[in-house]
């Protein structure tokens, strides 16, 4: 699950990380309100108006401004919130529809009052899966996109593995410091500073935390000046504070849809509908789909538990998507019952209505037969197999013929 910027800069200030200070608006009046506030606050006219939502590079598509009076504040304000903001990571790129900026953070000036003895550096932690533990990736240039200092300035990259028993220890968040050429003040700050991030991670149960840049100013004092968090779904039940914090407005429809009845679906860009039980029976029938000519149009994983109304549920969400040429059903039955599937695909029928889309059925396991039989006396035009590549020949032949 994806945080919001000012959503996370809670989070790591809950753990004692110094972030930049903001308010959220939704609207202009609000965002004048927070102006007011801050300046109040800093005795500063600049404050920075930064569009929320889940997508990088949101200053290149012009959601991120410095209003230096009350007046830019009004104009940046007014035409970020509601605009359809394009960024190199929105559906689409910069040539996609974009995303709705439904709020704004107002924030403060971190730079104030000397800009030039500011510092910007890059911060992140992540799982490193191959070496099956914690990484901390950091470089001094900060404010720029780490794929390209990767490609161009890949010595300018650190990495700091962590132990998964012994955690973060003291030496490494001094060495991280020292790499990053920092002495007094800022050496002792930025080793407190990696210290807590690395707390909040452990602790908010996160896959990902990047703060870029991570900033020190003329007097030693770091701060998060922008921040993505990425937690992990699995350990929300753990958190139920931060998965009250889930913006369903910034994921994809269908998907919140296919959630809310339990099914787990991804949407991708082939022309055959998938519905499997199990993840890796899913990959495999991908794979195979793939491998006999056609295209996977989704993922989705009905689970153990499924029964009619969920596998009619599933057909739905699949048949919404206009590019799916056939759909191939693919269940063994070890947990889930192959004749509770086989009552949804025929239920699916008769409560949709003429369905076009020709559907390849495998169903192998628990009372597969009975399944077999309720399939077969259902008058319904199904394409049956055993095995899965008579399953995958199957599509194959419906998708050329």
């Amino acid at each position: 699950m994806n945080l919001h910027e000012y959503q996370g800069k809670e989070l790591l200030a809950s753990y004692g990380v110094a972030v930049q200070r903001g308010i959220i608006a939704t609207s202009l009046n609000e965002a004048v309100e927070a102006y007011h506030k801050l300046r109040a606050d800093t005795g500063t006219d600049f404050v920075v108006v930064k569009a929320q939502i889940h997508a990088g590079g949101r200053g290149k598509g012009g959601g991120v401004k410095l209003a230096k009076s009350l007046d830019d504040l009004k104009t940046y304000a007014g035409n970020i919130i509601g605009m359809m903001l394009k960024t190199p990571q929105t559906p689409g790129g910069l040539n996609g529809p974009g995303k709705l900026v439904r709020k704004v953070l107002i924030a403060e000036d971190s730079y104030a009052p000397d800009f030039s003895a500011c510092r910007e550096f890059y911060v992140s932690i992540l799982m490193d899966r191959g070496k099956k533990c914690n990484v901390i990736i950091y470089s001094t240039e900060g404010g720029m996109d780490i794929e390209e200092v990767a490609e161009h300035t890949p010595e300018k990259v650190h990495k700091e593995y962590i132990h998964p028993t012994l955690g973060l220890q003291a030496f490494q968040a001094r060495k991280i410091a020292f790499n990053l050429g920092l002495e007094g003040e800022a050496f002792k700050e930025m080793t407190k500073f990696i210290s807590n991030l690395y707390k909040a991670f452990l602790g908010a149960d996160a896959n990902l935390f990047e703060i870029n840049p991570c900033m020190v100013n003329g007097a030693g004092k770091v701060t998060a000046v922008d921040c993505k968090v990425a937690l992990d779904d699995n350990s929300l039940y753990r958190h139920p504070d931060l998965a009250a914090m889930r913006d369903t407005d910034e994921e994809d429809p269908t998907e919140v849809e296919a959630k809310s009845f339990g099914l787990n679906y991804v949407k991708l860009d082939g022309n055959v509908g998938c519905m499997v039980n199990g993840a890796g029976l899913a990959m495999a029938t991908m794979d195979i789909i793939k491998l006999s000519g056609g295209e996977p149009a989704n993922f989705l994983d009905v689970g153990g538990t499924a029964d009619a109304a969920r596998v009619e549920q599933a057909f739905r969400i699949i048949l919404r998507d206009p590019n799916v040429k056939a759909i191939l059903i693919n269940i063994f039955g070890g947990i889930v019952r192959c004749d509770r599937v086989a009552q949804g695909v025929v239920d699916a029928y008769k409560n949709i209505g003429d369905i076009k889309v020709p559907i390849i059925v495998r169903l192998q396991g628990t009372n597969a037969d009975i399944a077999k039989k309720i399939i077969d006396e259902s008058g319904l035009k199904v394409h049956s197999a055993i095995l899965l590549q008579e399953a995958a020949d199957a599509v194959s032949k419906v998708l050329v013929g």
